[in-house]
Parts: C-alpha cells; structure tokens; sequence
C-alpha cells in the first residue's frame, strides 16, 4: 500500500473535506482518504489501479487541485 499526503489550498470549509473524502474515497484501489481543514492536507492510502496521477487528475477535476506532496 502506498501513502501520499497532498497540500491542498482550496479548502475552506467542512463541505469541501466531506466532498474530497466522498470523491476520492471512490476511486478504485484507494483504501482511505481524510482531508484536514485545519492543516489543508489530504492523507490517502491506496494501492493499484489507484495512483498519484489519478489522485491528482480528480482532486483538481473536483477544484481542489493539489499545492504539493507533503514528504515526511
């Protein structure tokens, strides 16, 4: 299983959490999804056919493109 966290700017509210955990949850492979409001910060853990590239293309289809990848 891979693990990704994502900075995503456009988040504003408590709607925008539950719309990118809805959207992303339902993407095949992805095995969670839980967006920070507080942080602006989006843990995925997902294994194939999800990918980062994937991710990225729904997160921004969605408009909550990703500001960057949060390396830990």
């Amino acid at each position: 299983m891979t693990t990704v966290t994502y900075s995503v700017p456009a988040m504003h509210c408590d709607h925008c959490t539950h719309t990118i955990e809805m959207e992303v949850g339902e993407l095949q492979g992805v095995q969670s999804v839980k967006a920070d409001l507080n942080t602006k910060k989006v843990h995925i853990a997902f294994d194939a056919p999800a990918d980062e590239i994937k991710i990225k293309a729904l997160l921004a289809e969605i408009n909550y493109p990703v500001g960057g990848l949060i390396t830990l």
